[in-house]
């Protein structure tokens, strides 16, 4: 039964279904396990009607990891239709916390991948499925913390709303609130973040097709879409992800030609800044934020502009995880401590208790935000072989981000009463 939102909320026991989880089944795919023996295994069980919605979920998230989004999307949302809340269980039989992450219907990459940072934690993870037509349930599950994952995209709006709604009446402490994460969308991040002091962030704008059209045709300039943008320009489609469509395009018959390969209505442009270093290398740094604190992440060394952790190849170059090992060991005294007064700012303006930052040093040695959002992952799946400095510094940033838990958790005891 749905919530009344302007009502108090009470908890009670939860009724949840355990599952696998995103953390182990991702860790599988991603060390080279077949997935197949496991989502034969649980198709046949819901064949027979004897599936749990846990293993429904899980047999969702196997089908995404194997290529199949739309079926694994179909097999989510018919679960989700009877159920909403869901365990993964944690390292130890009596769980020292409880953490209830607040969830929307949207693929794997949608919600904030908190498995991950509370692998090994004696912290218990519950997750709640806020589902449109279903809302929140009259009686939240007993938890002692609890943190948005749902993201900033269009998919994940009524259920921030409907959280955003319920908020002010929260049991326990809310961590993540649904009002600020809107805020991470590329066009309302340049909004939030301009004019701060050794940063920069290029407008993000959006474009139809229509004006991007008559930009390549010559019948408005780009001043007439957004003042600072020129060309070179990036484009990417309105809504896309992990690169998909990213194009920079250098002048007008170089749009004319990107908008005859894409079908999309809508996009996002802004200036490029070529970020290049000296060496003729760029390089590439995903921060998170901690509770007001930056954490090094990754850093990526490419000769391209457009780099994501896996096309630089750094698995392959014992020079460039050299450099990102120094980058990690002097990361407090040296990165975080050029741009503390940038990283601070921006960390006030987000307000957010956990968020990740994408981000280089332009040629003036400021610090150039790309995106920030909630969801990104931050992962401890890498071969401590060939990252042997690696496992360390996420168990640096796991340690943060449980400790920050634990100290909401218990500044929210007396509300708890």
């Amino acid at each position: 039964m749905q919530h009344p939102v302007s009502a108090p909320i009470g908890v009670t026991v939860p009724n949840f279904a355990d599952r696998i989880g995103f953390a182990q089944l991702t860790r599988r795919a991603f060390e080279g396990g077949d997935l197949h023996p496991l989502r034969d295994q649980l198709l046949a069980r819901i064949e027979e009607g004897t599936a749990e919605a846990g293993e429904g979920l899980d047999l969702s998230l196997i089908a995404q990891l194997l290529g199949e989004k739309e079926a694994g999307l179909v097999i989510q949302s018919e679960v989700l239709s009877f159920h909403q809340l869901f365990r993964t269980p944690c390292a130890v039989p009596k769980p020292r916390l409880r953490v209830l992450a607040l969830a929307a219907d949207i693929d794997m990459g949608g919600n904030t991948p908190i498995e991950f940072l509370l692998e090994g934690s004696d912290i218990e993870l519950l997750t709640l499925y806020v589902v449109k037509g279903v809302g929140l349930p009259e009686t939240l599950p007993e938890h002692d913390v609890a943190i948005v994952v749902a993201s900033d995209s269009a998919e994940c709006r009524e259920a921030l709303a409907l959280i955003e709604t319920a908020a002010p009446h929260w049991p326990r402490p809310l961590l993540n609130r649904p009002g600020l994460i809107g805020n991470l969308d590329r066009d309302k991040l340049y909004r939030l973040l301009t004019g701060i002091s050794g940063l920069d962030i290029p407008a993000t704008v959006h474009a139809t097709r229509a004006q991007l059209t008559d930009l390549s045709q010559g019948r408005i300039a780009c001043e007439d879409i957004a003042g600072e943008l020129h060309f070179p320009m990036i484009a990417r489609p309105r809504g896309s992800h992990a690169g998909v469509g990213l194009a920079k395009l250098d002048d007008a018959p170089a749009l004319a030609a990107y908008l005859t390969g894409r079908e999309e209505q809508d996009f996002f442009v802004a200036r490029f800044v070529d970020y290049v270093s000296p060496d003729g290398l760029y390089r590439k740094y995903r921060l998170a934020m901690v509770d007001g604190k930056p954490y090094a992440c990754h850093m990526a060394i490419a000769d391209r502009w457009d780099i994501w952790y896996l096309n630089a190849y750094m698995a392959f170059s014992e020079e460039k995880r050299a450099e990102e090992a120094i980058f990690m060991l002097d990361f407090d005294h040296a990165f975080a401590a050029r741009h503390r007064s940038a990283l601070d700012e921006m960390s006030r303006r987000v307000g957010l208790d956990y968020f990740i930052v994408d981000c280089a040093e332009n040629q003036n040695r400021e610090l150039l935000v790309f995106e920030a959002d909630n969801t990104a992952v931050v992962h401890n799946m890498d071969s401590p072989l060939v990252f042997p400095y690696k496992p360390p510094q996420m168990r640096k940033i796991f340690a943060a981000f449980t400790a920050m838990l634990s100290r909401h958790a218990k500044a929210g005891e007396g509300s708890a009463a």
